[in-house]
């Protein structure tokens, strides 16, 4: 497995890696499938595509990696499992959406308190958090690596039918909030459910939730979220950043040739990164967009978001206590990182 360490000692002979990789190894043809999570018109399924065929580019084809879009090869969630069952060898998709199997990959996803994308990139990349990722993940036979994971920018609070002014609307809402964020405001009196991001859309046509979160204001108008939600609320509190990793199966990673990983990880902090600054510059052209089509593009109420976090910070404590201790050694470092980066700024 390649850690950070040996990543910086090799992301500069990836540069070169391109313009020889035909002429090396030339017999190996390995071809691997990835799927992304979302649905075609979602940035982290385009991102996830134009990273897979880059791959296939700069190997010249000796890696060739298909891409398919969320729940075709099988159902939406579940890339992960296929992954470790090497139906796939590779994928794209939120940590949280493992939580069946870690309780603590809900720390390294869109939850309350977490720490904000360029905080987390860093934290993931150079203080641990990779490592930590894998020695959660031990004894499943997938991993990842520095440069895997894309923070992206904070989702939207909630897109909401209905306005949310107060705590006592938080009480009477049916809304689709996934991982720990759901858990939270469960415990704050909302009824919440688990509803596919390509689902989202029918759902609020049909009435079957109020309000939902999904993803950033460059992925949601995407989306054409802008049709079925009058509200758009904007608050850091809920999710500071999106996360997405991407994973792979360890026994087809480990058969790969030294100079196509090589490639393949910088390819993939390259592809991570990219979409990151895409989707920050992309959301903010997406407020006004938002609002041209008609829709109130709100701040959550301050009443909300304090008792969120108060909220989290319970769920948190209880579960450092009663959880396996890799969820309070991922949720340390992570708090203890976020609070040395506020004050070095």
């Amino acid at each position: 497995m390649l850690t950070r360490k040996k990543f910086l000692g090799l992301t500069a002979a990836a540069v070169a890696a391109p313009m020889v990789i035909g002429t090396a190894n030339a017999a190996t043809k390995i071809t691997w499938k990835s799927s992304g999570h979302g649905p075609a018109s979602d940035p982290s399924q385009i991102y996830h595509d134009k990273l897979c065929n880059a791959i296939t580019k700069a190997t010249d084809g000796r890696l060739t990696v298909k891409p398919f879009v969320g729940g075709s090869i099988v159902p939406a969630y579940q890339e992960l499992d296929a992954v470790a069952n090497s139906v796939l060898q590779m994928c794209y998709t939120c940590p949280m959406y493992s939580l069946d199997k870690w309780k603590a990959a809900g720390l390294i996803s869109s939850r309350p308190g977490c720490l904000e994308g360029e905080a987390l990139r860093s934290w993931f990349d150079f203080a641990g958090g990779a490592d930590l990722m894998n020695k959660m993940m031990e004894g499943y036979a997938v991993m990842t690596m520095p440069g895997a994971l894309s923070p992206l920018p904070q989702e939207v609070f909630f897109h909401s039918k209905v306005k949310i002014e107060s705590l006592k609307d938080i009480k009477s809402l049916k809304a689709r909030c996934m991982g720990d964020g759901g858990e939270i405001f469960k415990r704050m009196g909302a009824a919440t459910v688990i509803i596919p991001g390509g689902e989202l859309y029918e759902a609020m046509k049909r009435g079957t939730i109020d309000a939902f979160e999904y993803s950033t204001l460059a992925s949601n108008w995407n989306m054409h979220f802008n049709e079925v939600a009058k509200y758009v609320y904007i608050s850091a509190s809920r999710a500071p950043s999106d996360p997405q990793v991407v994973y792979f199966n360890k026994d087809a990673w480990a058969k790969l040739p030294e100079d196509i990983k090589v490639i393949v990880q910088a390819l993939v902090a390259q592809y991570t990164q990219d979409q990151h600054e895409f989707l920050v510059a992309d959301s903010i052209k997406a407020v006004e967009k938002f609002r041209a089509a008609g829709n109130e593009v709100v701040r959550v109420p301050k009443e909300i978001e304090d008792a969120l976090l108060a909220e989290a910070d319970k769920f948190y404590a209880e579960k450092s206590k009663s959880e396996k201790p890799i969820f309070a050694e991922i949720y340390n470092s992570m708090t203890k990182f976020g609070k040395d980066y506020a004050m070095s700024k």
